[in-house]
């Protein structure tokens, strides 16, 4: 990755107005999991300025960086599951799937509760098996669920789907 710009007067090294930057992606600090400075990091870093150059400009380290940025995509994966989850309780049609399911089952059980609670779901069966089996990620393998997930439907018919609670046994 290159570094940007040859530098900005008092800020050597980037040619980025950050603050105006996080203004215009509506960062608010007292509304974020993020701190200025993870704001800071991920806004550079996304446009491609190494982590070198960004430790010059703040006056710390590459490894404070490093750390840093960790952090803040550490605190962003918490943001979207917690978002999941407030989806997932709030959704009108939860299908919960049982361990040892066919993947190809899935869609008609999801169908089925949409139907029931008249939900229109925006995907076809193939493509809900893919939606599913993508966001479930390793509790599905091939065709056979092997952890027990929620599928949610959203009134909008969105599709959301959970692993559910660690199961004993």
């Amino acid at each position: 990755m290159d570094d940007t710009g040859a530098g900005d007067g008092d800020r050597p090294g980037l040619d980025i107005d950050i603050d105006t930057l996080l203004d215009r992606t509506g960062f608010d600090p007292e509304t974020s999991v993020l701190t200025r400075r993870q704001a800071e990091v991920l806004l550079l870093r996304e446009r491609g300025v190494r982590q070198t150059t960004i430790a010059d400009h703040i006056g710390t380290s590459r490894a404070n960086v490093s750390s840093i940025e960790a952090s803040a995509r550490a605190n962003v994966e918490k943001a979207r599951e917690t978002v999941a989850f407030a989806e997932a309780l709030s959704a009108p049609v939860r299908v919960e799937v049982d361990v040892g399911t066919d993947l190809y089952d899935v869609p008609k059980l999801v169908y089925d509760a949409c139907d029931e609670a008249g939900v229109k779901v925006n995907h076809t069966a193939p493509d809900l098996m893919k939606a599913v089996s993508d966001a479930a990620g390793e509790a599905v393998q091939g065709r056979e669920v092997r952890d027990a997930i929620l599928v949610g439907v959203t009134s909008s018919g969105n599709v959301r789907v959970r692993r559910s609670a660690e199961q004993d046994g």
